[in-house]
């Protein structure tokens, strides 16, 4: 099941010519994630970083328009597969009609030591139903 976070572009995600810094992509897919943890899994980053992280191991990345300040992007996220330690997530950027990036990232869910631990409990169950959902 998708989620979409919609978001204005801020004159800080910009470079002078006032087109989005293709590094904030990153940040903005990265709060993306965040939101999603917090709103939908119901695992907010403030309790799931207590004593473990899910960093991304991967990331891939096609731009197809510039965004530009101003514009209202939707960042939508989709869970593909789910792992022993890992979450495969797909990302669509648009601003309106119109693609602005495509995405692939893996998270890896690992433990106090920075090594990869399974996902388990609760947090497991709500990211298999996800997965379910896009089937």
């Amino acid at each position: 099941m998708p989620y979409t976070l919609r978001r204005k572009v801020m004159f800080k995600d910009c470079d002078p010519a006032r087109i989005v810094f293709y590094p904030r992509y990153f940040e903005m897919l990265n709060d993306t994630v965040e939101c999603f943890f917090d709103e939908v899994l119901g695992c907010p980053f403030e309790r799931l970083h207590q004593d473990h992280a899910v960093p991304t191991a991967r990331i891939d990345t096609v731009f197809t328009a510039p965004s530009r300040l101003g514009d209202w992007l939707d960042i939508t996220l989709t869970c593909i597969r789910l792992g022993r330690s890992s979450l495969d997530l797909a990302f669509a950027v648009r601003c309106g009609d119109e693609p602005r990036l495509r995405a692939a990232s893996t998270l890896v869910h690992v433990g106090p030591d920075g090594r990869p631990v399974p996902w388990t409990g609760e947090l497991r169950k709500a990211l298999e139903y996800q997965i379910k959902g896009t089937d």
